[in-house]
């Protein structure tokens, strides 16, 4: 008798199909969730610079990968691209200011503004950093404000090479409001700003918002600020890798000025003032 279920070559359904995968071109968005197709981590956006997309996952760690790797959005294949609308009116800075078209970075000049440590230049090159570049304003390091006396004296400000300041947790009190107030009453008093925000770390001048939060959490005097705030977060926070990688999820979040508390803005558009505004009389 003639059996018809072997009429089918049933191993030909198993080959695989030849020719280029085809893949849907989708535009990146913040909160798209997407997989990567090599390690299967699957995640969120929340940013994406350098050509590199960020995703995080549903534990909050995040990973970055280049957007020339295949990725798969509800199991199908995607290429990722980066928004392509033109902008209406002139383009803006982070900071908000009009951006200069194919404008090169000035020669550096003689003033500086110092920060504290390198998350503040971070923030404050992340924000500001197109406006500076026009200025010719360097950002440098104090390392700490336990420093600032001596790398002023290195420095050594004047008329024309002026200093500005910007410190964390410049309340009253405190050690850094204490070594502002000897500064200012010193010899450098007319060539050097120092202004601060009253934030413990810069981290508290991204508004809690944009981490998920209400507020930021109280930390106690006993535990580090830092990692207070990770352990707060549900984050690893006992390792400098720990605090450096909470940093870069905290800051990838930031993308304009109006991510940041308006304590700190106003303090470093006077910085910048201060430093790029020739002096009168």
């Amino acid at each position: 008798m003639h059996d018809p279920r072997y009429d089918r070559d049933v191993l030909a359904d198993m080959k695989p199909q030849r020719g280029p995968v085809q893949r849907a071109l989708v535009t990146l968005k913040r909160g798209l969730i997407v997989e990567h197709s090599e390690t299967e981590w699957c995640g969120a956006v929340v940013g994406v610079r350098q050509g590199m997309v960020e995703l995080e996952n549903g534990r909050g760690k995040v990973r970055a990968f280049s957007l020339r790797d295949g990725f798969m959005i509800e199991g199908k294949p995607v290429t990722l691209q980066m928004p392509q609308a033109a902008p209406r009116g002139p383009r803006r800075t982070a900071s908000g200011s009009v951006a200069v078209a194919e404008q090169r970075a000035k020669v550096a000049m003689p003033s500086r503004i110092f920060v504290e440590g390198k998350h503040d230049a971070e923030l404050v090159e992340q924000i500001w950093g197109d406006d500076l570049r026009v200025e010719g304003v360097v950002v440098e390091l104090l390392e700490g404000a336990d420093n600032l006396e001596d790398v002023l004296a290195d420095f050594g400000p004047g008329p024309d090479r002026r200093a500005g300041v910007l410190l964390d947790h410049l309340v009253r009190g405190s050690k850094e409001t204490r070594i502002a107030s000897a500064i200012e009453r010193g010899p450098w008093k007319d060539h050097v700003l120092i202004v601060g925000h009253p934030f413990v770390d810069i981290w508290q001048a991204v508004k809690p918002a944009r981490v998920g939060l209400e507020r930021w959490p109280e930390i106690p005097r006993s535990i580090e600020w830092k990692s207070g705030i990770c352990r707060a977060l549900g984050w690893p926070g006992d390792e400098p890798a720990d605090i450096a990688e909470a940093w870069s999820r905290i800051r990838g979040r930031v993308r304009t000025v109006r991510d940041l508390e308006p304590e700190l803005i106003g303090r470093v558009e006077h910085l910048i003032d201060f430093v790029t505004v020739p002096q009168t009389g």
